[in-house]
């Protein structure tokens, strides 16, 4: 019986390449000339050609680490033989961006959703309970929980439910002026005044440093939009505030219920995209896909944002290539910059990001996390970089400055606008992000059937070889339309994303 070919052992995604990646477990063994000296687990790299201590590393065709000694031919690649060191990029701003070629009007696709007063459409209709501070946290969750308990909104079917928005900050450090004052305000604005909320009541303890007053006063909400503030202390302490919010969802009720969702186009949507939990494979199946998705969506008018800067760090060259401007391209090389400054003053490094979880799946250093990441960026024009939390108002591909942790991430990118999110893993991360239904994306198959309860696509039928990463991109966008139509995503059956409002945390604490 003759052994496998090099093609059968693994992918070989471009001919400059210096590794395969393994399709399962290889075992020692000669393969096509190829003598394997190690086991190289699946999703992990073996080299291809002896690759000399000090040379690059190359996935993708680009670099990925530096060989920190000699490797032979058949050697398992990973951290115990690759390094971590900066290089030259070229940013050739602009070089690659073309125009993009869109979907006729009267053939673009069409979604349900609710319509705002000020035109935005909502793909999901909630009332919020949104905390100033961490102090008034739990008394927003026992308000969102009575009202639920009491049985009542069995009468609202157009409202979704409610949602808390809780969170650790508010308190503790400067106020106006500060950046992570700024960020935070800002954060809680975009929530306050997203799409998929119909009517909010604003919480407080009363002597935090983010007053409720200054903060419903600079929300700027479409005008018809039913807004409370309330302080634990004006009310006189927990038991008559949960009272009295409770009163007050009752009686926002009735309004939220009369929004019904009609047909808008897909123009309106904005796309979310996460990776968190990565493997090996994310680069190769889900990421890819959901950028062919991503692209589907731009040409039929609308528009796909993603972030987490240290996860596209190494790649950002990919990027400023497709910039529609130098103007836009120097903003996220600015911003990659700051990132720099900002891991040396902490003592860290950019390259502490891949996580153990990330390497145990065959990510050896942060440039290849990175052009795995990237590809969720699809093959469009990048329209503009914006600061975390910065309200989207364009169309077309954004990127959004946010960190790497998950829940920070989404928490910018929604409060930016996005009315739903898509979320790839390989390793099996579980999350939701309300008011935002979160669609998750399995890298893999052994991952979709271990945890089918959580992942609603399995994008692994990619390396399987029965789909291609087009028919997969296809198939996510009419998935997109379908949840921004209505249908429930598995996060949110399983009651995921109130935990998940997380915004970045800037401020020294005092």
């Amino acid at each position: 019986m003759s052994s496998p070919s090099l093609d059968q052992l693994g992918f070989r995604l471009h001919p400059e390449d210096s590794v395969l990646i393994a399709r399962q477990d290889i075992e020692p063994g000669t393969y096509s000339g190829l003598t394997i000296t190690n086991t190289v687990p699946r999703g992990h790299k073996v080299a291809t050609a002896d690759i000399a201590e000090g040379t690059a590393v190359r996935k993708y065709g680009q670099i990925i680490g530096f060989a920190s000694r000699d490797i032979a031919a058949g050697e398992h690649v990973h951290t115990h033989n690759v390094t971590y060191q900066e290089f030259q990029r070229e940013h050739a701003f602009g070089a690659d961006a073309t125009p993009t070629d869109f979907v006729p009007e009267d053939q673009r696709a069409t979604f349900q959703g609710f319509v705002r007063p000020d035109g935005r459409v909502g793909t999901r209709n909630y009332l919020a309970v949104l905390t100033s501070v961490n102090c008034s946290a739990t008394a927003a969750k026992m308000i969102a929980r009575r009202v639920e308990a009491s049985g009542i909104l069995d009468d609202y079917p157009n409202v979704d439910g409610i949602c808390p928005l809780t969170h650790t900050l508010g308190c503790g450090h400067s106020g106006s002026g500060n950046e992570g004052f700024e960020v935070l305000r800002r954060s809680l604005q975009g929530y306050a005044g997203h799409p998929n909320i119909a009517g909010l009541l604003v919480l407080g303890l009363g002597c935090e440093v983010n007053q409720v007053k200054s903060l419903t006063e600079d929300l700027k909400l479409p005008e018809g939009t039913p807004v409370h503030a309330m302080t634990i202390q004006e009310f006189g302490g927990t038991k008559k505030t949960v009272a009295e919010g409770v009163r007050r969802i009752e009686e926002m009720l009735p309004q939220a219920n009369a929004h019904e969702r009609q047909t808008v186009g897909a123009d309106k949507l904005v796309l979310a995209m996460e990776c968190g939990g990565s493997d090996a494979y994310s680069g190769i199946t889900a990421n890819p896909a959901l950028g062919a998705a991503a692209d589907l969506l731009i040409r039929h008018g609308g528009t796909a944002v993603f972030g987490e800067t240290t996860e596209i760090y190494g790649a950002e060259h990919l990027l400023t290539r497709r910039a529609v401007s130098r103007e836009v391209g120097e903003k996220l090389v600015d911003r990659i910059a700051w990132w720099e400054k900002h891991v040396q003053a902490d003592g860290s490094s950019i390259n502490n990001n891949p996580s153990p979880g990330n390497k145990a799946g065959g990510l050896t250093t942060i440039l290849e996390k990175s052009l795995g990441a990237a590809a969720k960026g699809g093959t469009t024009n990048l329209v503009d970089v914006l600061q975390y939390a910065e309200p989207i108002t364009d169309r077309g591909l954004m990127f959004m400055d946010t960190p790497g942790y998950d829940p920070v991430n989404a928490t910018g990118l929604i409060a930016g606008g996005a009315q739903l999110l898509c979320f790839t893993t390989g390793r099996g991360s579980a999350f939701g992000c309300k008011p935002a239904p979160s669609i998750k994306l399995a890298t893999n198959t052994p991952l979709y059937e271990r945890m089918t309860d959580d992942m609603d696509i399995n994008c692994g039928v990619i390396a399987d070889g029965e789909m291609t990463v087009a028919e997969m991109g296809e198939q996510i966008f009419q998935h997109i339309l379908r949840v921004a139509s209505g249908e429930e995503t598995k996060s949110e059956e399983l009651g995921y994303g109130e935990e998940e409002f997380v915004p970045w945390h800037l401020s020294t604490v005092l």
